[in-house]
């Protein structure tokens, strides 16, 4: 069917106004003196105001570098080769670093990954909120006075569960989960409408991961913000997210609700993840992924998975798959698309040449 240019501009204008996020086909690509890495190679996914949507997947699957490029917080060697993403209906990456910096806090926040890291050792926990504040304050907009900053630490401290004497200690005198509480207090200093919380409970004992999870999710639905959170914890995102994307070698191999995807995996990987989960209701053998994720450098011809996919098709080494729409999610996989349907696998187990291009 052929779209005219204003049906195209109304089509945009309606998503726009459905969804607080929208990622089309973005890429972020490293360069080394060996190469090009392409740590997130055609990725696309819509976010809702208000839904919780998690990214999972192997480390080093690019999970982290989206959200960074999300943020635009994409560093040297690394850069945004493509693609858009659209906050608000705003394309935010062709956008001056002035006027990006303009949004954040108060309108897209970061929750980092190790929250140790990100907070300055020498600077008190209020002083680091008042200098988030203050650095993203409009140019046509007064500051705000002491008092009403004071006002302001007291509130988001205790709003993320820390007494509001917290404000005057350094950040070694506090715990991982009260630090990783002081960098969400920081990331909804401005009410953000999109929080993206990069593995904000790494290195937290499972007591205190459930609290800071609670937390978040409170602070989302006070705020009625979307939450992108990036993790590798199945069991964690499945008691937090509406929607679950799987990220394998920098593509989205599957997104759907996660109980469907929980009940009913599509992609092979995704399978894969969710029987490697323990169970304390059913007594089986744990079960690994065999192989190793490919070097980014060195992507295997075709399905990036095939090395270690126990459902490989001869089609799976030439062809890439393409991202379809599968019983009312997305799945990127030839056993789906039609061609390959009905035929058997090469092998019900991975052959040798499978586990040589695996190693």
């Amino acid at each position: 069917m052929v779209t005219t240019e204003q049906e195209t501009r109304s089509s945009s204008a309606s998503a726009d106004e459905e969804f607080a996020l929208r990622v089309e086909d973005l890429k972020v690509y490293y360069g080394t003196p060996r190469g090009t890495v392409k740590a997130v190679d055609g990725v696309s996914f819509n976010l809702k105001q208000g839904e919780r949507f998690a990214l999972v997947g192997e480390s080093g699957s690019g999970k982290s570098t989206l959200a960074m490029a999300i943020m635009r917080l994409t560093r040297e060697p690394g850069h945004i080769a493509g693609g858009h993403i659209y906050l608000n209906g705003r394309d935010v990456v062709d956008m001056p670093e002035r006027e990006i910096r303009s949004i954040r806090l108060r309108e897209m926040a970061l929750v980092p990954q190790g929250a140790m890291n990100s907070l300055n050792p020498v600077m008190r926990v209020g002083d680091q909120i008042i200098d988030g504040i203050l650095d993203h304050v409009m140019t046509d907009e007064s500051p705000p006075s002491k008092s009403e900053l004071d006002e302001r630490i007291h509130e988001l401290l205790i709003r993320v569960g820390l007494d509001p004497n917290v404000a005057r200690l350094h950040p070694h005198e506090l715990s991982g989960g009260m630090k990783q509480r002081v960098a969400m207090a920081i990331a909804i200093s401005l009410d953000p409408n999109i929080i993206v919380a990069d593995e904000p409970t790494s290195a937290l004992d499972v007591v205190v991961q459930r609290q800071i999870m609670q937390t978040l999710g409170r602070l989302q639905e006070g705020l009625e913000a979307a939450v992108l959170l990036v993790g590798h914890d199945m069991g964690l995102v499945a008691q937090f997210a509406d929607t679950i994307g799987v990220m394998y070698a920098g593509k989205l191999v599957e997104v759907g609700s996660v109980p469907d995807v929980f009940k009913d995996p599509k992609h092979p990987y995704t399978q894969l993840l969710i029987e490697s989960l323990p169970s304390f209701d059913i007594s089986r053998k744990f079960v690994g992924i065999p192989g190793m994720q490919p070097a980014l450098l060195n992507l295997p011809p075709g399905c990036s998975f095939n090395p270690r996919c126990p459902s490989v098709h001869e089609r799976c080494f030439r062809e890439v798959p393409a991202f379809l729409p599968i019983d009312g999610r997305g799945v990127a996989c030839h056993l789906y698309d039609g061609e390959t349907s009905g035929v058997p696998p090469l092998a019900g187990e991975m052959s040798e040449g499978q586990r040589g291009a695996a190693n």
